[in-house]
């Protein structure tokens, strides 16, 4: 580095310069001038930030790619080009830490609780419920209990089983009705 006393030294572009010659001409030289000004530098801010010394160069090198490919986006007027390259470099840790976080695993979580398994007793208890409301769906008369597995196992609407059948949507509702009653009834009288 020249000293800044020297006419070489006040000849020398600005870094604002470079950044709006990169954007503008894609200028390799200029590019190269910047990356051996911030290089350094943006590692040392990231090694400060907690990165290790390997995942520093690396996002330096990411930093100095965006640094390459969004020159173009820089405007002077808004940041100096020192203020533009670091909020680069924050903001792509900050994207890496996010991506590095995992949301911690609750041992505890009802959701990873497996269930356990079900009683020899509840089985035979379910299979029993199981064949009583088969046997009180039989005893229905066929239109209610075709209503009811449409809307109940086949899971449809009240307008659709109306339309399907061509009857009103309110002798639907009323069969459904009817029937869910004789199944309440006939399900109470067995148990």
């Amino acid at each position: 580095m020249q000293d800044q006393h020297t006419p070489a030294a006040d000849t020398a572009p600005s870094l604002e310069t470079l950044l709006v010659a990169v954007g503008r001409e894609r200028d390799k030289q200029a590019f190269g001038v910047l990356f051996g000004h911030f290089a350094p530098r943006l590692k040392t801010y990231l090694r400060r930030l907690g990165c290790d010394s390997g995942a520093a160069e690396e996002l330096v090198q990411e930093v100095m790619l965006l640094v390459w490919r969004r020159a173009e986006t820089y405007d002077p007027r808004h940041a100096s080009a020192g203020t533009w390259v670091f909020t680069i470099a924050r903001n792509k840790r900050i994207d890496v830490l996010r991506r590095e976080q995992r949301p911690e695993i609750d041992p505890d979580d009802p959701a990873l609780v497996p269930e356990p398994d079900e009683s020899a007793d509840r089985r035979i208890e379910a299979k029993e419920s199981s064949g009583r409301l088969r046997a009180a769906l039989k005893d229905l008369p066929p239109e209610q209990a075709e209503l009811l597995r449409m809307a109940y196992f086949e899971d449809k609407p009240h307008s659709v089983i109306s339309a399907e059948h061509g009857i009103p949507l309110g002798t639907v509702k009323s069969r459904l009705r009817l029937a869910m009653e004789r199944l309440r009834r006939s399900l109470k009288d067995v148990g």
